[in-house]
């Protein structure tokens, strides 16, 4: 099925779109509930203002992106790195250095 120059609204619940593209597409607005995005690919897109909450991205790869203002709080970082070092020991070091002496 395509889909091409609609402006509509939709309501999907309990469906199968797995292989979907959606290409130039407007979701803004949207709500997602309990999604199985695993090996989904975002490539040029605008999340400006996107809320991730109790989301799995284990094993993710971020890279290219403007993390401006991004807020990480309440997560497990175990193994997380950021241009291939380990979040804890950045989080380590920055307590180390900002200890009561």
């Amino acid at each position: 099925m395509k889909l091409h120059h609609v402006a509509e609204r939709l309501e999907v619940d309990d469906a199968d779109l797995s292989g979907s593209v959606f290409n130039d597409a407007n979701l803004s607005g949207s709500t997602f509930n309990q999604m199985n995005l695993v090996g989904a690919t975002f490539n040029d897109s605008n999340m400006t203002g996107w809320t991730l909450n109790d989301v799995n991205l284990a094993g993710a790869k971020i890279a290219n992106v403007n993390l401006t203002g991004c807020v990480i709080a309440d997560c497990r970082l175990t193994g997380m790195t950021i241009n291939g070092i380990l979040v804890k020991d950045l989080l380590d070091a920055y307590g180390a250095r900002n200890a009561p002496r």
